[in-house]
């Protein structure tokens, strides 16, 4: 029987974020008699997916994270470990920031088909985002491939002549939508077991970090809480973690909202959460395609995003966009106004629109065996 072809993602990490967690979804739908991940990441700490990827058959790999210091060190250890593994058929780089580098020195080792992934519409502020757009500068020449999960994400990384020209190839940021399909039975016991009964429950999905606009959701949030006579007790459910945290937390207590804010970290059952929560808001600053509001939609959840995020995740009429540059009140207004509605599955939607992991799956294989996307 012949052995099945292994593809290379080069990831940052591998704990429980977006793309990381989309990588996951594909893999576990795959026939791995055809088609075998493998990872390469830049940290020595053990990742939220490590045990699962070693059970379906893939290997990590690691290397030292990259800082503009260590160029030249970074550059060595890529191309060293390209010839000693150079035995995958592709090598998918979402780690786009260094892609330019790794990507050539992948294709110089052999590797027939090199592919740079586009998972985010903008940058950290600062020099961080500063060095991280010029480290992409050329990426667009340094791939055979260039995937993107929207057009907004494939402007940021590849430029807007690659996508004007048609280099670029969209690809949803697809979830196993049947896994999140309203269940009123799970709302009302994961309710019960968070406190949070005859609560409206505000929710939000996302690691703690500057482009999910943490802040702005709390000051919504906070307008919600402080108005009389709103005939409704409130409850914000945060799920995620990341370094900006304790700032959020810190931020609650100033508002005197913390009672009501639930910080409750990772779950591997995320679609159980979406359950109990009435009303999805996701103020970002910026964002490649964000699978929360796939999920979301999915689960039959009205979601206010801010219009600063990529039209192409709107699929149903759940979804209203409004601008982060004014006031929260004025989210927390359309949030009363239209917050009373009928739940239900909007699952089949979002699987016509391309977002099933399962039918995305079988075209990822198809793709790795013969370099073509159809």
């Amino acid at each position: 029987m012949a052995e099945p072809i292994r593809v290379l993602h080069v990831l940052g990490n591998i704990q429980l974020g977006g793309a990381e967690s989309r990588i996951m979804d594909i893999y576990r739908h795959l026939d791995r008699a055809r088609v075998q991940f493998d990872f390469l990441i830049h940290t020595d700490k053990e990742g939220h997916f490590d045990k699962e990827i070693l059970q379906l058959g893939g290997r990590i790999f690691r290397v030292p994270r990259f800082q503009l210091y260590n160029y030249f060190s970074y550059r060595k250890a890529m191309a060293d470990f390209f010839k000693e593994h150079h035995e995958f058929k592709a090598v998918q780089g979402h780690m786009t920031s260094t892609a330019a580098i790794y990507l050539p020195l992948a294709k110089k080792a052999g590797i027939p088909v090199t592919i740079a992934h586009a998972r985010s519409a903008g940058v950290d502020k600062g020099l961080k985002g500063t060095l991280t757009g010029w480290m992409r500068r050329n990426l667009s020449r340094k791939a055979d491939h260039l995937f993107t999960c929207s057009r907004l994400a494939g402007i940021s990384v590849f430029g807007e002549k690659a996508v004007r020209e048609g280099k670029t190839i969209f690809i949803p940021n697809a979830i196993d939508c049947q896994a999140f399909a309203y269940n009123e039975k799970k709302r009302e016991e994961l309710r019960r077991e968070l406190g949070i009964e005859g609560k409206y429950v505000i929710g939000h999905v996302g690691r703690f970090h500057y482009a999910k606009n943490h802040e702005y959701l709390l000051q919504i949030f906070a307008d919600l809480c402080g108005r009389k006579g709103a005939g409704a007790e409130y409850a914000l459910l945060l799920l995620g973690e990341g370094g900006g945290m304790e700032k959020v937390k810190q931020l609650a207590g100033e508002l005197g909202i913390d009672r009501c804010v639930h910080f409750l970290g990772n779950h591997s059952n995320v679609y159980d959460y979406y359950q109990a929560m009435d009303y999805f808001v996701y103020p970002s600053r910026f964002e490649g395609l964000p699978g929360t509001v796939v999920e979301a939609q999915a689960a039959g959840l009205k979601v206010l995003m801010s219009d600063t995020i990529c039209g192409e995740v709107v699929v149903t009429g759940l979804v209203h966009t409004m601008s982060i540059t004014g006031e929260p009140s004025g989210w927390a207004d359309y949030i009363m106004e239209t917050g009373i509605y009928e739940r239900r599955s909007h699952v089949e939607e979002m699987k016509r629109a391309g977002f099933d992991v399962g039918a995305q799956a079988e075209r990822m294989m198809a793709f790795y065996e013969t370099g073509e996307w159809k």
